[in-house]
């Protein structure tokens, strides 16, 4: 097979085309070459083939940034990777300047670029960052499970913002592939938990994987919670639905005191009860993105087995098979995480490592 990128051209349309060839240029000073093994399709990369973020892709572009990879060449000035290093890439450039920068936020930088949407992402055969985005994977963690890093991550920051505490009561509203991996992270933080989920396919994976979960659609989900918390409410809970009525169920179903974290991106303004948030002195806590230790913990739980990436990953589908991939994800039924395979070398269903 010859190396391959997929190309983002316009509104639902991907190109499978031969890799750039600049991109086997050696990578300039600060930089690192990757060989990709696997890019993940994550909501966000859904928001792009719908055309919905042209003003950033500004297409035709390569993206995906949810990998895994190799360390194929590095610029002269990097010393701290050598040629083979298992990597994943935390795809965050920050300016390093702004107010956010500044006071230590720059995951949340003011002009923040992110790989794989305001630059060139992974899902090529060949991908070259700056050196100081690696995350060293162990060896012994295959590929395409460390492809979930970055979602992981993801979970792992969301709890911290909630400062959860063992024995907390949780609701996660919303069980698609974050909301699941909040659940499993929450869990292994201590916590007593409940999620929330319409789709039945969803529910089979979460109770496969032993957590509670709560159809929407069948029962009145406030009522149920506060039944199972027997009257006061849950601790913390975490809003992952996008929905206007996971919102609703996530604010009613607090305790005195509770903390709502809000995960999914409302590309429009909710309603929101106030006067709840007032009545019962509760806090609202955003959690975007994630931090380098939240990528350094995501790694240590999927290579201590603590999230279960094989349970995870729904289908890994080659490079040629993308659109099909990114329409299995848009459909919502019956996958959870898809993989596309980056390698130049070899077929889907081969060793993952």
């Amino acid at each position: 097979m010859t190396a391959r990128q997929v190309t983002y051209t316009a509104a639902r349309t991907l190109a499978v085309q031969p890799l750039d060839p600049a991109t086997n240029a050696p990578p300039p000073a600060g930089h690192v070459s990757i060989d990709v093994a696997y890019t993940g399709i994550c909501g966000t990369d859904l928001h792009i083939f719908h055309g919905a973020m042209d003003d950033r892709v500004d297409p035709p572009g390569v993206i995906g940034h949810e990998m895994s990879g190799r360390v194929a060449e590095t610029a002269p000035d990097v010393a701290q990777w050598q040629i083979g290093d298992h990597v994943t890439v935390m795809p965050l450039v920050a300016c390093g300047r702004c107010p956010a920068c500044r006071t230590g936020h720059r995951h949340i930088c003011h002009h923040l670029v992110f790989l794989g949407i305001d630059a060139t992402g992974s899902l090529q055969s060949r991908w070259t960052v700056p050196a100081d985005t690696l995350v060293r994977l162990p060896r012994a963690l295959p590929l395409a499970h460390a492809a979930l890093t970055e979602p992981t991550a993801v979970a792992v920051h969301d709890v911290r913002r909630a400062q959860l505490r063992a024995g907390e009561r949780v609701l996660v509203v919303g069980g698609g592939p974050i909301g699941m991996l909040i659940a499993v992270v929450a869990r292994r933080a201590g916590a007593d938990l409940l999620l929330v989920e319409p789709d039945s396919y969803r529910r089979s994976v979460a109770e496969a994987l032993g957590l509670a979960t709560l159809d929407p659609t069948a029962v009145d989900a406030v009522k149920a919670v506060t039944d199972w918390t027997d009257g006061a409410g849950v601790d913390v809970a975490f809003e992952v639905s996008g929905a206007a009525a996971g919102v609703s169920t996530a604010v009613d179903a607090l305790a005195t005191r509770g903390r709502l974290v809000q995960v999914a991106i409302h590309p429009t303004p909710r309603e929101v009860s106030l006067h709840r948030v007032f009545w019962r002195e509760l806090t609202v806590l955003g959690a975007r993105l994630y931090e380098r230790e939240d990528f350094e913990t995501a790694v240590a739980l999927l290579a201590d087995g603590h999230v279960p990436a094989q349970s995870l990953i729904s289908r890994i589908d080659p490079m040629e098979g993308a659109t099909h991939a990114f329409e299995a994800m848009e459909s919502g039924g019956g996958v959870m995480k898809v993989l596309i395979d980056c390698r130049p070398d070899t077929d889907t269903g081969a060793d993952p490592r």
